[in-house]
């Protein structure tokens, strides 16, 4: 008898790859787990699926799971998908009311959970659900039932219903159910697979929480549908990571060339035999994402190291063998940017562009020309883009063709919304159709909030890194409701003020923020995590003549707050609303501050005098 999985790119990948070939590895056991297991795993994880939500189908059900990073999270994902169902996955990490929030809102009919979580999930299904999910306590996997039967894969007819369920951060209100197709999801993983160019010889070190498209997508079914290897070690541990990254390096020689033998340079692409010699337990890491505060713990830490560990971590993260570095889901401040350059012997850290509800839209290129400092590049293979601009005074928008990039009356480039169409995109949120059609315009665009300009870019966007990648280049100016500062009738962007705060050497973070002002609208303001090497800290006068000579006047915050650290969500992305409200509290105080702030700068000037 034949056990049937429902038929997607994903299932029909696995079963047509290298059976003997690792597709995972957990790092900390050393424990690694060919095509062959996974696929078998997956039919015999499924099966058990329909057996505990004691159904024959579960087309279209909501599946929630708690499971670990590592081997058992890609079964049960996987084994979702294949019974044709939504897989929920929920961050263990969670408070339990939002844990209860999600099951509620989902309408999950199952909860399955590793042992690990299992205390925790039956607490979050003991009480305040109206209908509480079914229970599973995941054990070891046993292939046995599934072992000696084939496997066979479904007609497509039941595809749409399945897929994934993720929850948008819920920074404005309750966080919303995004709701990804299996088509959908086959769409952002073909185009990252042209763009990126995974391969089979791609070894992905995996330090990212699972339950954000970072790394549910780009890291885990991207490679799988590649055929490559993902090696799990999360949470990110910078002693660990730095262990792993050096480990095939040390106390041996590895020479001639990228372990991907495919490395993309200014001139062109070239191709090299793999010769190298490594550790067989622990084999060169070849692709790495992450977010920028991984990056910069990666830099802090380096000098700590053992001259021996050093050398070894250099080697491991030059462009001979790491063929691509990736960071995303924040802006990447230039000073991390050039330090890894400068660490790694010229590795370029790729910028792209993404969100819940499309996957990745816009990515720099594989060619170094087209990694452009603090650009995130051009639309990906099958993802239209386009930029509306809005009139403060009227309200008429206008699409900003390709070559009307600056405005011809003021000379300045003109900034508008960032709006994407094609089969990458979501089709709307979990039973909220009213918050699906504010998010959609009436043909057919999903507005994704973000506001950016576009500009060409000397020597880049000239398809060398592929015909995606072509003119100019997209460059993000922030959120429309956070990161865009209304003030004295200009628009200024925190991105860009950030940037030029964290390039200076006093500053560790910043995060730069709009605050009420009676005479401006808004005004600038900056929350700063100083750094270790400034002795003596740094003062918003300090802070205001350092950044004269770098913008203008009127981008320059009016205030700023000294912090011991940035407060950050798992993807490292700082809410700014909750961060006004900590660091400088009501509407009310905020106003009483800029009082006193400029009764200050007054008895300031007249001393001065």
């Amino acid at each position: 008898m034949a056990i049937t999985l429902q038929r997607s790119a994903f299932i029909e990948a696995i079963q047509k790859h290298d059976q003997s070939s690792i597709a995972v590895v957990e790092s900390d056991s050393g424990e690694s787990f060919s095509y062959y297991t996974l696929l078998k795993s997956i039919a015999g994880a499924k099966e058990l699926l329909l057996s505990k939500a004691g159904k024959d189908d579960i087309s279209g059900e909501r599946v929630a799971f708690m499971v670990e990073s590592g081997f058992q999270y890609v079964v049960t994902l996987l084994s979702i998908l294949a019974a044709n169902a939504i897989a929920v996955p929920l961050a263990p990490s969670f408070p339990a009311p939002e844990l209860r929030y999600i099951l509620e809102n989902s309408e999950a009919i199952l909860l399955v959970s590793s042992t690990k979580n299992a205390a925790k999930a039956e607490e979050v299904i003991s009480k305040d659900l109206a209908n509480p999910p079914l229970f599973h306590q995941l054990g070891r996997f046993n292939n046995a039932s599934s072992e000696e039967k084939d496997i066979v894969l479904g007609d497509l007819f039941k595809a749409p219903l399945a897929g994934m369920m993720l929850f948008t951060s819920g920074t404005t209100a309750r966080p919303k159910g995004v709701v990804l197709t299996q088509s959908n999801l086959t769409a952002q993983a073909k185009c990252l697979m042209e763009a990126w160019k995974y391969a089979s010889s791609d070894r992905l070190l995996h330090v990212l929480p699972l339950h954000h498209i970072h790394g549910t997508v780009n890291a885990l079914l991207t490679p799988l549908l590649a055929g490559s290897t993902i090696e799990f070690m999360y949470p990110f541990n910078v002693d660990s990571v730095w262990e792993r990254l050096a480990a095939p390096f040390l106390n041996q020689t590895v020479t001639n060339g990228s372990c991907n033998g495919n490395r993309h340079t200014n001139a062109n692409t070239n191709s090299n035999t793999n010769s190298n010699t490594h550790s067989p337990a622990k084999k060169p890491v070849t692709f790495f994402t992450a977010v920028p505060t991984i990056w910069a713990r990666l830099l802090k830490s380096y000098n700590s190291l053992s001259p021996e560990m050093q050398k070894a971590g250099k080697e491991a993260v030059s462009p001979k063998f790491l063929r691509l570095n990736i960071s995303g889901s924040a802006a990447l401040p230039k000073p991390i940017r050039d330090g890894w350059i400068e660490l790694s012997s010229g590795n370029v850290l790729l910028e792209r562009y993404g969100m819940t509800e499309v996957g990745m839209a816009l990515s720099c290129g594989l060619n170094d020309i087209d990694r452009v400092d603090g650009s995130v590049g051009w639309p990906l293979p099958s993802v239209e883009a386009r930029l509306m601009e809005t009139d403060d005074d009227t309200g008429i928008q206008t699409v900003i063709a390709t070559g009307e990039e600056i405005d011809p009356e003021s000379g300045k480039e003109r900034v508008g919304e960032i709006q994407l169409r094609g089969p990458t995109i979501f089709n709307g949120y979990w039973r909220n159709p009213e918050a699906t059609l504010k998010e959609f315009t009436t043909d057919g665009w999903f507005k994704t909030g973000d506001i950016a300009i576009r500009r060409k870019v000397p020597g880049s966007g000239l398809g060398k890194s592929g015909t995606w990648a072509q003119g100019p280049a997209y460059f993000i100016q922030g959120r429309r409701s956070a990161d865009i500062i209304k003030t004295g009738g200009e628009k200024v962007s925190a991105l860009e003020v950030e940037r030029e705060i964290l390039s200076l050497a006093e500053v560790d973070e910043c995060a730069v923020v709009g605050l009420p002002s009676e005479a401006w609208g808004q005004k600038v303001a900056a929350v700063v995590v100083v750094s270790e090497k400034s002795q003596d800290g740094m003062s918003l006068e300090q802070l205001r003549s350092a950044l004269k000579p770098r913008i203008t006047a009127y981008k320059i915050p009016q205030d700023m707050e000294i912090v011991e650290a940035l407060p950050r969500n798992a993807m490292g992305k700082v809410n700014k609303k909750e961060l006004i409200n900590s660091v400088f509290g009501s509407s009310d105080k905020i106003r009483r501050r800029s009082v006193d702030l400029g009764n200050r700068r007054l008895v300031t000037s007249a001393v001065r005098v």
